[in-house]
C-alpha cells in the first residue's frame, strides 16, 4: 500500500515562493511517476506537474517558467518549487503517484494560499 505525505504549504504574498515536498512509502520500487495536482475552490482538480522515474517532466502551461518539479529517487520524494506565485495559484495541492501496474495514489492535500 502506497502512502504519500505532503508538506510545505502555507500563506504567501503574491510574487513569493513556496516549496512543496511529498514523501512516498510502501511500494516505492514500483513507482512509475509522481507529481502534483491542485484543486481551487469550486473548480475541478487539475494537473500542475509530473515527473517520471526517468526524470521526464510535464507541466501545465499556467505554471511553466514559474514552477519546477524535481525528484530525489533515493529518498522517494518529489518536490515542487513554486516561484512568482499569483492569487490564481491558491488551491489545495495534492501529491500523486502512479505505480507501474497503473494504480494511482493521492496524498491528503496541502493548502497553498497566495494573498496580500
Amino acid at each position: 500500500q502506497e502512502q504519500l505525505v505532503e508538506s510545505g504549504g502555507g500563506l504567501v504574498q503574491p510574487g513569493g515562493s513556496l516549496r512543496l515536498s511529498c514523501a512516498a512509502s510502501g511500494s516505492i520500487f514500483s513507482i512509475f511517476a509522481m507529481g502534483w495536482y491542485r484543486q481551487a475552490l469550486g473548480k475541478q482538480r487539475e494537473l500542475v506537474a509530473t515527473i517520471t522515474s526517468g526524470g521526464r517532466t510535464n507541466s501545465a502551461d499556467s505554471v511553466k517558467g514559474r514552477f519546477t518539479i524535481s525528484r530525489d529517487n533515493a529518498k522517494n520524494t518529489v518536490f515542487l518549487q513554486m516561484n512568482s506565485l499569483k492569487p490564481d495559484d491558491t488551491a489545495v495541492y495534492y501529491c500523486w503517484a502512479v505505480l507501474k501496474g497503473g494504480e494511482n495514489y493521492w496524498g491528503q492535500g496541502t493548502q497553498v494560499t497566495v494573498s496580500s
